[in-house]
């Protein structure tokens, strides 16, 4: 394999992936088909049977072997509560994080569906009671080895790279560094002034495209950002438009959300403060895969002074929206 991190895939051929699910027991058929991932690569695997496994082949060196297992454990803990949740494969020695070719991967069942309607109050009300079983169960114990959701991480950090990154041009530097600079020291004056939330294990991404809905019901799937955090980051995903749309939102999802879990409606204030955090957390993130091929080719517009100038606008709008009234319900 190469020992170069920015090409840390292309020795990941199907030959590969065929060998390492093999070496697992399965006999596949050939049949290889790859998802949609940039984080990780992630395959379908025919099997001689008739059915399939997922392939899910992490990236180097993002998580260590720990966090992984974290991550496995948690979807396991879930599943075994009988949460409707993707978890991986265990081989007959409970393992579930399996190494080939100086590959780290893990295995999953298959699981079809499509993302699920968040138009009808039902629907929000039901993926409200999914959430607030999973939060119940993630409020038990916590992580050691996952990250934490903090203004330093998410905030002044995704700001130091991409300051050391060459990508953001120069002319459009110093109005976006301006703006990012502004938009994080509010959030963090306004957590402050908010007080100490507590967190707990969360899934981190819980949007809909990670919900998958078949004839069986709702799927919970991708547990590969999960982290401590405060429980709004696995509410505001789902919310969308103003404040009087998410306050509409808002109502059947914590309606079912309290069948299972407390909510602390005050936590409701740190709506914004996470989308800002997100904005910058995201252009870092890209940045920092920037060495990956398949990164310049998904994302062409990345290192274009009109992205950059795009974004100054959108943290200048995030830091008026910080004013926005929260939504109550």
């Amino acid at each position: 394999m190469t020992n170069d991190i920015a090409h840390y895939y292309q020795d990941l051929t199907p030959g590969v992936v065929l060998d390492a699910v093999e070496q697992q027991g399965f006999e596949p058929s050939g049949h290889l088909l790859a998802l949609n991932s940039y984080e990780n690569r992630v395959y379908q695997i025919g099997l001689e049977a008739g059915d399939f496994v997922i392939g899910k082949f992490y990236r180097q060196p993002r998580w260590s072997d720990a966090a992984i297992q974290e991550e496995h454990d948690f979807s396991l803990e879930l599943a075994a509560e009988e949460l409707p949740v993707i978890a991986p494969i265990k081989d007959p020695r409970d393992q579930t994080l399996f190494h080939h070719q100086g590959f780290r991967f893990a295995l999953f069942p298959r699981c079809g569906g499509h993302r699920p309607d968040l138009e009808t109050p039902e629907s929000l009300e039901q993926i409200g009671r999914l959430l607030g079983r999973l939060h119940a169960i993630g409020h038990q114990q916590a992580f050691v080895h996952r990250p934490r959701l903090s203004v330093e991480a998410f905030g002044h950090e995704a700001i130091r790279h991409l300051r050391q990154s060459s990508l953001v041009p120069p002319e459009s530097a110093h109005n976006f560094f301006a703006a990012a600079d502004a938009l994080v020291v509010a959030i963090e004056q306004q957590i402050t002034a908010l007080g100490n939330f507590p967190l707990q294990r969360l899934h981190g991404d819980f949007h809909a495209g990670n919900l998958l809905q078949n004839p069986r019901g709702l799927f919970v799937v991708d547990l590969d950002d999960c982290l401590m955090g405060p429980v709004v980051q696995d509410l505001w995903l789902l919310l969308d438009g103003d404040t009087d749309t998410m306050k509409q939102q808002l109502t059947p999802l914590l309606n079912g959300y309290e069948t299972f879990a407390s909510f602390d409606i005050s936590q409701l204030a740190l709506i914004e403060c996470l989308r800002g955090l997100r904005l910058l957390h995201y252009n870092a993130w890209i940045a920092r895969r920037w060495g990956d091929p398949t990164f310049p080719h998904h994302f062409p517009w990345f290192a274009s002074p009109r992205h950059w100038e795009d974004q100054m606008i959108d943290l200048r709008q995030q830091m008026e929206r910080l004013q926005d009234p929260v939504p109550k319900i």
